[in-house]
């Protein structure tokens, strides 16, 4: 019959350390963590972050530097990986190609209910099309927060993904972007969106398009703007110029309040 310090040895003998990748794998399973892969972005590579609800963050590689920096920035422990998921990865490359969420998740959990609700607005806006901040403001019925929309834009954490870029200052022109103005307006061009163009109508005051065979009036990036003829094309400076003429508002691109 053994000892029991005989036994205690035997026992330690059969010890083994666990192997380096046990603690990741169990924090990633319990959704502790995020994972973080390098994709292709539009504008170079990108930092695309997720947990098991979805996307966390997608970030140009350029705009953050090394991987150790993103980590940081991070607002949870994030493990780098080779690539996501097959299956969020098709979604994602759907996503980058048509310029629509689609099926793609995005986890928002992190952030409070007006950052939310701004984000989620903004991600209806087409691409190919931008709108002002005070119109995010309007359709989430705050009308008032239009500086605040700006700012939640600014911290928005899926860029490109949720679309901020196609967000413009309420004069029209193409404003600010978190990552720099010329990647804003490269995105833009990408869509077919000739920011030039955008600028010189803002420079005139220009702010809304009609069409005097409708009687409707758009945004000047609308899918209906860009079908009218210059023969037919009426511009306007403001809603009450457009209403005091006798247009009616778009109820796609929604210029106005119902």
């Amino acid at each position: 019959m053994s000892r029991p310090d005989d036994l205690t040895e035997n026992l330690a003998s059969l010890r083994r350390s666990a192997p380096k990748t046990v603690l990741d794998d169990v924090l990633r399973r319990t959704d502790f963590v995020d994972e973080y892969a390098v994709v292709e972005g539009p504008t170079g590579p990108a930092y695309v972050a997720w947990n098991g609800r979805g996307v966390t963050a997608f970030v140009p590689v350029d705009a953050v530097g090394e991987a150790g920096d993103f980590e940081r920035r991070h607002p949870r422990t994030a493990i780098p990986t080779d690539t996501p998921p097959a299956r969020l990865e098709k979604h994602l490359e759907q996503t980058l190609h048509t310029g629509r969420l689609g099926r793609l998740p995005i986890d928002l959990s992190s952030i409070g209910e007006f950052q939310r609700k701004v984000l989620e607005k903004c991600a209806e806006i087409p691409p190919g099309e931008i709108r002002p901040y005070g119109w995010i403001a309007r359709e989430i019925g705050n009308p008032g927060a239009v500086r605040a929309v700006g700012t939640a834009l600014g911290r928005n954490p899926v860029p490109v993904l949720i679309p901020c870029h196609r967000v413009v200052r309420t004069d029209g022109k193409i404003g600010n972007y978190a990552y720099g103005s010329p990647m804003k307006r490269s995105l833009l061009q990408r869509e077919g969106i000739d920011p030039d163009e955008i600028e010189a109508l803002a420079g005139r005051g220009i702010r809304l398009i009609g069409s005097d065979t409708t009687g409707i009036y758009c945004y000047p990036t609308c899918r209906h703007a860009r079908g009218i003829s210059d023969a037919h094309r009426v511009e306007f400076r403001s809603e009450a110029d457009a209403e005091t003429a006798g247009f009616r508002p778009c109820k796609v691109c929604r210029p106005a309040a119902a």
